[in-house]
């Protein structure tokens, strides 16, 4: 079976729209994902599962150049190159692939971004696929994100540390990236009547959580936008959800977790990242699940926010 499956469109009729079903297991066959902050823990782990889908993955780095470039082996299929040659298959069918370079930070950069994904996603459909819609981006990840700097958790940290210089750069980063580049994608997705818009939250837009209020903020945010998003464009076939995950090890924001950390959290073990990645397959694949946060923690909060 070649990578390649056209998705469907939106037909024409006098009836109010209603957003399609689509055949389980090939929800995201040929469709293309654009996945920001790839080279981490959560965004590699999720490019292989949407791959895994059959989802094209644009894979977005913003320094690690290596690591992005390595993902993009290991998507393609050259383990060898990878680095996983003596690893099993992590993407059975190879999938189209490619790097690419934004600073979120910047909002040119970001429209850049958008612009190069697409551009690179309408050649994806010329070969051999001659007849089919244009192509675009299909799956937003808005994971991509900063912390800024660490001034303590609610109940801890004083304010005054915080510039608002670094509450702004956090905001642009983690909020306006994101905003703008759901803003871009969203007429690609209203045209073919399909679209799948997840944001990577976090618990700490519950909680306060551990960083500052630069942080929490941003975060929390995020779920204003989906709030409402979702209900606007339901009818439209896009779904739009968030995961809110917390103590995810092998993340930059967790490479070395205190070990007092896991006394919090009742399975008594941190989360990996093919988890939270599990999450976000879930959200991508269902048609019907739409304005939902899915709390990642295990067990930590009892409820969802």
């Amino acid at each position: 079976m070649s990578w390649f499956a056209q998705g469907s469109s939106a037909g024409e009729s006098g009836e109010a729209p209603v957003a399609p079903a689509v055949t389980p297991g090939r929800e995201l066959q040929g469709r293309i994902a654009l996945i920001t902050g790839s080279t981490g823990g959560i965004g590699r782990a999720t490019a292989v599962a949407l791959a895994r889908r059959g989802c094209a993955i644009a894979v977005h780095y913003h320094t690690a150049r290596d690591k992005a470039d390595a993902l993009v082996l290991l998507l393609t299929g050259d383990r060898a190159s990878s680095g996983s040659a003596d690893q099993p298959s992590q993407v059975p069918v190879p999938v189209p692939a490619r790097a690419f370079q934004a600073d979120l930070g910047d909002y040119d950069a970001v429209r850049r971004l958008h612009a190069e994904v697409t551009s690179w996603a309408k050649n994806l459909s010329t070969h051999g696929n001659e007849g089919v819609q244009e192509r675009g981006i299909d799956v937003l990840f808005n994971n991509g994100a900063v912390t800024g700097p660490r001034i303590g958790g609610a109940g801890s940290g004083n304010i005054e540390d915080l510039s608002i210089e670094a509450f702004e750069s956090t905001w642009r980063a983690n909020v306006g990236a994101s905003f703008l580049l759901t803003q871009l994608c969203i007429p690609h997705m209203v045209q073919q009547h399909f679209g799948r818009i997840i944001f990577c939250s976090s618990v700490a837009a519950a909680t306060g959580g551990v960083v500052g209020p630069h942080y929490a903020s941003s975060k929390s945010a995020l779920h204003g936008l989906l709030h409402w998003l979702a209900p606007r464009y339901a009818r439209d076939g896009l779904t739009v959800n968030a995961v809110a995950p917390a103590l995810i090890i092998e993340t930059e924001m967790n490479k070395d977790p205190s070990p007092e950390w896991r006394n919090l959290i009742p399975v008594g073990r941190f989360g990996m990242p093919a988890e939270v990645a599990a999450c976000v397959e879930l959200l991508a694949t269902n048609g019907y699940m739409t304005n939902k946060i899915l709390v990642v923690d295990g067990g930590a909060t009892s409820s969802a926010f």
